[in-house]
């Protein structure tokens, strides 16, 4: 799978890009809880007050806290604020600094709004140990204290808020502040809406931040999917066109069609979402689990035990389902080898009447597919019900535990409800990675079988070292002692096969069915390599020129006629785009396909159905022919291309061919002597050698197998004219 990034590689600042927008979408998506907690804690219950740090503090109060306060704490506080008439105004601070003002305030703090309410029992208490009138103010009376006895008092009035929760000093400190702002006039309900305001309006500022991120992550990583795409279908396109006859006996043509399109889809949909899921779930399981400690790191045992319930789910899911898998994928591709052979196959069918057979044989390989789909299916049906359960679960524990913290004062509300969305986020992640390990699997087996193309060694390839061709011998064929065994075969199909066809002879082939007739020729274009002996041509040996341009040289007409879909001109310049209309006319006569071209409504631009399907045999190898000999080879190779020719247009069209073909080497392949009476040169092979070569007169006379051959062929009176 890691070799897959390989081909996204000219995509790398795109990848950048994601990552770093990621980032900046799990700050945003893990900055919402704390800002959630906030709005609880401070803008509902605490009223807008943060903290016990008051932003302006009346001359008198500030001498009251002092009273409570060390020398050194004292100093500290007041050169945090700055006289202003009868206002102290807090300075700019940093976070640090207002956490320990927060720390030295907190307790004189509730002392001091203790001791405001001179109703309460305590205050009444402490007037009476110390003996002085109810109705005096009982904060006047410590100030004129001595210092000994100030701190006797005080150490005794603040030994017992020093067990308390620091939650529940600060919610305190903070009933002190709100007294402390009423007191200066200050209006709290517009500070709590004030307050409540800018933390909303500071969540729906992330909220878009990180839905423009997420916009932006989900485009980038369907550009970089979309050229993974491109470029896996290219290199394997490559690749295959690249085959030679060995490696395409490894694959089917069906199972290289799958590789190039249902597996190319499965790894480019699995990196459309890699990016967007797989990437994101760490980042924003890690950010939780830091905040998840921030927050409160007493009910962690919660989110360890989520997390391996989670994990030995998803372990025994894939060791049920990751074989299937793996067999799924073959499975596509036995449905669609039957579907190719079913549907090329349809006039032989209805022929022999075996549309039944044939039903039966696909719906048997469809069965086996949805089959195996459906057990896959159902496996995965449980994780989405099993998550939300563990999600569920995770939930009613927080609360739990959390509730008894929040009674005991060791947790805030807002914090408890922080740590239910941190803990959510901590298992959407791996419910993210979870729902993808669906995918991966599947798309792990598709990258390993486009791999399987991709790393095939050809063994048919470009020489390191070329030789350059002998203008002298141009068009020259030399076969010398030429063997050649097709891969994994017990047999040579073709021995000791020696001959020399010269620049503008006709050499003939000919032979019962299965003497290797086409084998012979397949070497020349080296559609496979010989595996004794040597083929030279222009005087080289073929495995020293380049494929292409020992292909450029060849005028190639297949036994079976190929048209590609698009039109009879484009059909007829494949081999060589650039020739004129005058050039394509000429060849189509030559090929004694001008008449029905002519009469086709649009000429040479009527349109050709995929694999020529909307001509007849014999035109198809007329405009196979006509584009052999619109390239103008040096050598023309026709294997069996005149045997969809009525006897007349044979005759003809090997009349115009001589002709064009005089300065050319021509190699035919034939099944009919009528076809090959005046070659230059005729082999007669049996059982892949040679067993006889002359003309047509020669080997009547001196080969038996030929002379066989002849007599079934022609009648009494043409073999005695011969």
């Amino acid at each position: 799978m890691l070799k897959m990034f390989h081909y996204m590689k000219e995509r790398w600042h795109y990848i950048v890009m994601i990552i770093l927008l990621l980032f900046v979408q799990a700050f945003c998506d893990l900055s919402l809880p704390d800002y959630t907690s906030k709005i609880v804690n401070v803008g509902i219950q605490q009223k807008g007050i943060e903290d016990g740090v008051p932003d302006t503090l009346r001359k008198e109060s500030m001498e009251q806290i002092s009273l409570f306060l060390e020398e050194e704490d004292s100093e500290k506080v007041k050169a945090s604020y700055e006289e202003d008439g009868d206002i102290y105004r807090l300075k700019e601070i940093t976070r640090e600094e207002r956490e320990e003002l927060n720390q030295i305030l907190g307790i004189p703090e509730m002392v001091v709004s203790g001791l405001w309410d001179d109703s309460s029992k305590e205050v009444a208490k402490i007037k009476e140990q110390l003996q002085v009138p109810e109705e005096a103010k009982l904060l006047e009376v410590f100030a004129q204290m001595p210092k000994e006895q100030l701190s006797a008092m005080k150490e005794g009035m603040t030994e017992k808020f020093e067990e308390m929760p620091e939650s529940i000093v600060t919610q305190s400190a903070v009933l002190f502040v709100e007294e402390e702002y009423k007191a200066q006039g200050k209006d709290m309900d517009a500070l709590q809406t004030q307050y409540i305001l800018i933390s909303g309006l500071k969540m729906l500022g992330l909220a878009l931040l990180a839905m423009g991120a997420a916009i932006m992550v989900t485009f980038l990583s369907s550009q970089v999917a979309a050229t993974l795409g491109k470029n896996l279908r290219n290199h394997v396109y490559r690749k295959v066109i690249s085959f030679s006859g060995e490696e395409l006996n490894h694959f089917s043509t069906a199972s290289l069609i799958t590789r190039s399109t249902n597996d190319v889809q499965q790894v480019q949909l699995l990196f459309t979402l890699l990016f967007r899921i797989v990437l994101y779930a760490p980042i924003l399981g890690i950010g939780g689990v830091y905040k998840v400690f921030q927050t409160d790191a007493s009910m962690t045992w919660i989110l360890g035990l989520a997390v391996v319930v989670i994990m030995l789910f998803v372990a025994l899911l894939f060791k049920i389902a990751m074989p299937k898998f793996t067999k799924l994928q073959y499975l596509i591709d036995e449905l669609n080898l039957v579907s190719r052979e079913i549907l090329t196959g349809v006039p032989v069918i209805r022929a022999f009447s075996r549309e039944k057979h044939e039903e039966e044989r696909f719906e048997e390989a469809n069965a086996r597919l949805t089959k195996t789909n459906l057990f896959v299916n159902r496996c995965m049906t449980f994780m989405m019900p099993v998550m939300m359960l563990i999600m569920n679960g995770v939930t009613v524990l927080i609360v739990w535990n959390g509730s008894h913290a929040v009674n005991d004062g060791t947790m805030q509300v807002g914090n408890m409800m922080a740590f239910m969305q941190y803990a959510m986020q901590i298992i959407m992640a791996f419910l993210m990675i979870t729902m993808m390990s669906i995918m991966i699997p599947r798309a792990k087996v598709a990258a390993t079988r486009i791999n399987e193309v991709l790393e095939t060694q050809v063994s048919i390839h470009d020489p390191e070292h070329t030789e350059e061709t002998k203008e002298e011998l141009k068009g020259d064929v030399v076969f010398e002692h030429v063997g050649f065994a097709y891969p994994g075969a017990d047999e040579e199909s073709l021995t000791d096969i020696d001959f020399h066809a010269k620049k503008g002879e006709t050499v003939a082939f000919i032979g019962s069915t299965g003497s290797g007739k086409s084998t012979l020729v397949n070497l020349i274009p080296r559609f496979f390599d010989v595996t004794s002996g040597r083929i030279l041509v222009d005087g080289v040996d073929i495995r020293s020129l380049k494929l292409h341009d020992l292909r450029q040289k060849i005028g190639y007409v297949p036994q079976k006629g190929v048209l590609f879909s698009g039109t009879i001109d484009s059909n007829i310049r494949y081999g060589k785009p650039e020739v004129t209309q005058d050039e394509v006319k000429r060849a189509a006569q030559i090929a004694q396909a001008w008449d029905f071209i002519q009469e086709k409504e649009e000429g040479v631009n009527s349109a050709i159905a995929q694999g020529g399907s909307n001509v007849s045999g014999g035109q198809k190898q007329r405009l196979s022919i006509a584009r052999a000999i619109a390239k103008e080879p040096e050598i023309y190779i026709f294997d069996d291309s005149f045997s969809a020719l009525d006897y007349k247009t044979d005759v003809v069209l090997r009349r115009a061919l001589k002709k064009e073909t005089k300065d050319a080497t021509t190699l035919i392949v034939a099944q009919r002597i009528s076809t090959i009476l005046h070659a230059d040169k005729i082999l007669v092979l049996d059982e892949g050698k040679v067993v006889g070569q002359g003309t047509h007169k020669e080997l009547l006379k001196t080969c038996e197998v030929y002379r066989q051959i002849a007599i079934s062929q022609l009648s009494e009176e043409e073999l005695a004219d011969e």
